[in-house]
């Protein structure tokens, strides 16, 4: 809980719980995070197991980021999140 409780680390996973991102898509969903704090919060919930990182083959190669499946039971949580913020936003 405290790594999710981190700066931008639930912004991360909101975003994967969709569907893996490839770096680049992630640096555009979570405006405001720079490459460097969102490489290492990948990092970090990679180290916990919660985030798979995938190196795909290419010049250059290309890395996407998905959500474990220790992480993906919480999406009923998340869809329940997103429901809130919708409302609270208005939506």
């Amino acid at each position: 809980m405290e790594l999710i409780g981190k700066r931008w680390a639930g912004a991360i996973i909101w975003a994967l719980s969709e569907r893996p991102h490839f770096f680049a898509e992630l640096s555009q969903t979570v405006p405001g995070l720079s490459d460097r704090l969102l490489s290492r919060r990948l990092r970090e919930l990679e180290a916990e197991g919660m985030v798979k990182r995938t190196v795909h083959v290419g010049a250059p190669p290309r890395v996407s980021y998905a959500l474990t499946q220790k992480v993906k039971a919480l999406r009923p949580a998340i869809r329940v999140l997103r429901v809130g913020a919708r409302h609270w936003n208005g939506d």
